[in-house]
This record gives structure tokens, sequence and C-alpha cells, in this order.
């Protein structure tokens, strides 16, 4: 039996998560944990993260997660969602500036207080349901079509732009990646739990996953 761990460090939706995958995968073991020795042990993990950056980056660090992460992804599928992913870059400009994980040489940054399209004031967070553009054909896009409508609740967003790594691209007044990938590891700044079908699909998609 698959045992996929959804690392626990007190900065996530990890309940919604869990049921997800278990819904789409009833073979499947999920175990919620903060124990590293699971976590190491386990067949697929989940990074999951909500809040504040500057929270969940100081427990990231206080209790290796970050370490851990690099570690686990070095030969087996890492999922990262939401701050989860943005805990993944480099930088994010939150709370004045906050160091993060460094797997992708991205910044995150702030949408603004006067985001707009075509003249029209956009509310922060984006929050609600958005077309994400398939920029590489991924694995984890299996039986997902192309500008699928999933839901994102964020006022922060990772940057398209240079962006090498970037699998999936969003429009809300600005590009922003919606996904990035590299190696082992595929990270969303939407919620595949909040995103009915599509995000059903991509979750059955990870735990199939074998990785790059």
């Amino acid at each position: 039996m698959k045992t996929v761990a959804i690392i626990d460090y007190g900065m996530g939706n990890l309940h919604s998560v869990s049921k997800a995958v278990e819904h789409v995968a009833p073979n499947t073991r999920v175990l919620v944990t903060d124990n590293a020795d699971l976590i190491r042990s386990a067949d697929r993990v989940i990074f999951p993260g909500v809040g504040a950056i500057r929270d969940c980056m100081a427990e990231i660090r206080r209790l290796g997660v970050d370490e851990l992460v690099k570690e686990v992804s070095r030969d087996r599928p890492l999922l990262g969602v939401c701050v989860g992913m943005q805990a993944l870059m480099s930088h994010s400009e939150e709370n004045g500036g906050v160091d993060c994980i460094d797997v992708f040489p991205a910044h995150v940054r702030f949408f603004g207080h006067e985001l707009t399209e075509n003249g029209k004031r956009l509310k922060v967070p984006h929050m609600g349901w958005n077309q994400v553009q398939q920029v590489q054909d991924h694995p984890m896009w299996h039986k997902i079509a192309d500008d699928e409508r999933f839901y994102f609740v964020h006022s922060y967003y990772a940057e398209a732009e240079d962006n090498a790594d970037i699998a999936g691209r969003t429009r809300y007044g600005v590009d922003l990646a919606a996904a990035v990938a590299k190696g082992n590891i595929f990270a969303v700044q939407f919620h595949p739990e909040k995103s009915a079908d599509a995000g059903l699909q991509l979750l059955k998609n990870f735990v199939s996953w074998t990785g790059a």
C-alpha cells in the first residue's frame, strides 16, 4: 500500500487535504504527521500551508521542515500547496521580506492595493475560481484540460516572468505562477482540495505520479 505523508507544521488546511486524497485514492494510506521518520518513509509527500509566510517559515525552520523537504524530494514526488508553494521560492516580500526555502529561484510579490485589469479594480486577496494555462506538458496535468478553472485564495503570488520552472500560468491583474515544477516537486498556488473535479484529478495524478 502506498503512503502519502502530509507534513504537519501547524500551518495548513490538513483535514480537507487528507480527506481529498483519501477520496481519490482509497487504497492509499494517508498520514498527517510532524514525525520526520514517518515522512521519510512515505512514498509521496504533501507540503501544505496557509497564513502569513513569516509565521510559516519560522515553524518550518524551527522544526527542520526546510531541510526535510529538500531531502525527501530528491527521490520521491512532493506536492506543495498554496503557501507551501510560496515557501519553496527564494524570497517573499510579505511582512517586509522573508527568506524562503529556495528550491525555486523566484520571488513572491504582493498584488498591491491598486490592482486593475482593463481599467477595472480587482479585489485583493485573489479569491475564487480562475483559469490555469498549462505551460509545461507534465504528468500532473493528466486528464485536466488546458485553461481549466481552479480555486485560489491569496494576496501574494509567485512571479511568472522569467520563471523557468513555471508549469501553469494564471492572470489576475498580473501574470502569476499557478504551478511550478522541478524534478520530483510539483507545487500549486491554488487549492486542489477545493477545486472540484479538476482538483481531485490533480491529487489523483499525484498519487500515481512516479516523479522525475
